[in-house]
């Protein structure tokens, strides 16, 4: 098992976020000294939190990141022109050194949509056309297409990417079937909110096996869950801080509409629910219980968690305190040096 970074690019409003760029680069810092594979940058417009866009972000803390991977969770992809993407993501695997992963979602927040003028109706069929497309540029080979949103007339990619046919997309879905499948149809990787109990998980990612069985795709595509990580020896303390600092998050993003009042979007309905998402899904715990409930995941099938352990004003000597004990006591405990 893999493990990813979130690093918090939203900040509680009044933030300047210039002063916190210097915790960032420590954080990446901390988190390559750790053993950690991958780092992350969530993505959002116009939002109640001043947030740092993640593609510019990405490569400013590129360096820190030597030897990581450094992805997008999640590039809200119908919001953007394909040829846009392509250029973009071919540009940050350059200034990685071909360490781009290409986490693309479909976005749900109506003002964001509104405001680029885009249906939000439209978004499953524009995110489809779109990764057909910004695959067919990454070839580096002419692409000529004919969509309902989008037309390419033998247009080739300016700068094609380092990494052979491009950055790996991994399929930002939900916790349905349909998600499954189209994380299936379209992605290298599923990409799972951190919502998702361990059951709902083991019997999703048979539904998306079965669909890459059916489409003749190579069964070894990653299926990554998110989770929220807050560590202390004391459980009850590290679920007391953890709880708090999340809600802080989870009331900020609750300002937005939800698509739906599923388990995906459960933690947005109430304070009561949150908590009851945290327990059931979250890693809010001491280190020797982190350690079994990761097994679970990867029992149930989850190849790469990306962790997230700073929300809103959880401090930043927290996180890094987070990161040390999972780096002393959960990594050794799970093989990982």
């Amino acid at each position: 098992m893999k493990f990813g970074l979130a690093i918090m690019n939203d900040f509680p409003q009044g933030t300047i976020a210039a002063e916190r760029v210097g915790e960032l680069r420590e954080q990446v810092s901390v988190a390559r000294e750790c053993g950690i594979d991958s780092i992350w940058l969530l993505h959002h417009y116009l939002g109640s939190m001043p947030t740092l866009q993640p593609i510019p972000t990405l490569a400013a803390l590129a360096q820190q990141a030597e030897g990581m991977g450094i992805g997008t969770n999640m590039f809200i992809l119908p919001l953007h022109h394909p040829v846009q993407v392509a250029e973009t993501f071919a540009t940050l695997d350059h200034l990685s050194g071909g360490r781009a992963i290409a986490g693309f979602g479909m976005g749900y927040r109506e003002n964001e949509f509104a405001a680029f003028g885009i249906p939000l109706d439209e978004r499953v069929s524009r995110y489809t056309e779109s990764v057909e497309i910004i695959r067919g540029l990454w070839s580096g080979e002419p692409v000529t297409y004919a969509g309902k949103h989008y037309s390419l007339d033998d247009a080739r990619i300016s700068l094609p990417p380092v990494q052979q046919g491009g950055p790996p997309i991994w399929v930002g879905a939900g916790m349905h079937k349909a998600g499954a499948r189209r994380a299936a149809q379209l992605g290298d990787a599923w990409i799972v909110p951190p919502h998702a109990s361990v059951a709902k998980l083991a019997e999703l990612v048979q539904v998306e096996r079965a669909e890459r069985a059916r489409l003749g795709r190579p069964l070894n595509g990653e299926v990554v869950v998110r989770r929220e990580l807050v560590l202390d020896p004391d459980r009850e303390r590290a679920r007391e801080r953890g709880l708090r600092a999340r809600l802080g998050v989870t009331q900020q993003y609750a300002k937005y509409n939800a698509p739906d009042a599923t388990a995906q979007y459960r933690h947005l309905q109430s304070e009561a629910a949150a908590a009851e998402v945290a327990d059931e899904a979250y890693l809010f715990t001491d280190p020797a219980t982190c350690v079994a409930r990761l097994r679970e995941l990867e029992e149930a099938g989850v190849t790469t968690v990306i962790l997230r352990a700073q929300w809103y004003d959880l401090p930043h000597e927290d996180m890094l305190a987070t990161l040390k004990l999972f780096a002393d006591e959960v990594l050794p405990a799970l093989g990982r040096r």
